[in-house]
């Protein structure tokens, strides 16, 4: 099987257009304008679509309210949850990785019927992952070395109304966390990872993923329970492949079923898809 292409698809998101290194998106009934390095091309559409835009992420690293009654903050539906999106100075990233919810909805589908099966889900960010899992009744242990992601993927939680599920919130170094729960026995039934290029944990500690992602993989392997489900491994590395995930996988992870491809998000105007990440997912075979 070649590499797949999957797009996301769920009514509170949708790529407008994108082009000359931006992209137009719809969060909810907010149109926002956000630089993409990888839209080389040219736009499908003009000001009557880009001119719709109510906020605009500038070079300077601020965003420009376009509209004057726009709320910072505002809330979207997918896989059963509600999140909130956020425009916040110095970063484009809004809560919400939309080009993802092709995963959230397989891990559902790959758990559901399950009971109480336990999930790991590493640089989870604002926890969208993490409570697609909650919502089909999993066991969620989410790790993030960043404290307002952690705070921010809480307050999902609540406005979710999982308040009862079971999410552990872990302010924590992924590497160490996981050579941890080896040593401590502990297993899981799905795993998901989406590691950065070039990061650092809570205190300090360097993560390249050129130089740790093989070990990494390897120490993951061991955590993964007899009843396994899926472990699922998304990357933005301009300079990985995902025939590269894909024979990392292979390698490292036991015999299964092994599917890569891109996360790519389907316009509504023109015919550009833009492709935002790679990914690879193993399955028992």
């Amino acid at each position: 099987m070649g590499p797949l292409v999957l797009s996301a698809d769920f009514p509170d998101y949708q790529l407008l257009d994108s082009g000359r290194g931006r992209k137009l998106e719809r969060f909810g009934d907010v149109i926002l304008i956000r630089p993409e390095p990888k839209a080389w091309w040219r736009p499908a559409t003009g000001d009557e679509q880009w001119g719709r835009a109510q906020a605009a992420f500038q070079d300077n690293g601020k965003w420009k309210f376009l509209r004057k009654k726009l709320d910072p903050s505002w809330k979207v539906a997918v896989c059963g949850n509600t999140l909130e999106v956020r425009l916040t100075d110095m970063s484009k990233h809004v809560g919400l990785f939309p080009e993802q919810e092709p995963h959230w909805s397989w891990l559902q589908e790959r758990l559901q019927g399950r009971k109480e099966p336990r999930v790991l889900n590493l640089f989870g960010y604002t926890g969208a992952a993490s409570l697609a899992a909650a919502r089909v009744g999993a066991k969620v242990t989410h790790v993030d070395a960043s404290k307002p992601a952690i705070a921010w993927g809480k307050h999902n939680q609540q406005l979710s109304g999982l308040q009862d599920a079971t999410v552990r919130w872990l302010l924590d170094d992924a590497f160490k966390f996981v050579a941890r729960e080896i040593r401590r026995g502990n297993r899981y039934e799905a795993i998901l990872l989406d590691p950065p290029s070039f990061g650092r944990g809570p205190k300090g500690e360097v993560w390249k993923v050129e130089e740790h992602v093989v070990d990494f993989l390897d120490h993951l392997r061991k955590l993964l329970s007899d009843e396994a489900a899926c472990l699922i491994l998304t990357m933005y590395n301009l300079e990985a492949s995902s025939i590269m995930l894909h024979n990392l996988v292979q390698d490292m992870l036991p015999a299964g079923e092994v599917s890569s491809g891109e996360l790519a998000l389907l316009p509504k105007y023109g015919q550009h898809r833009m492709p935002l990440s790679l990914f690879c997912r193993w399955q028992p075979a």
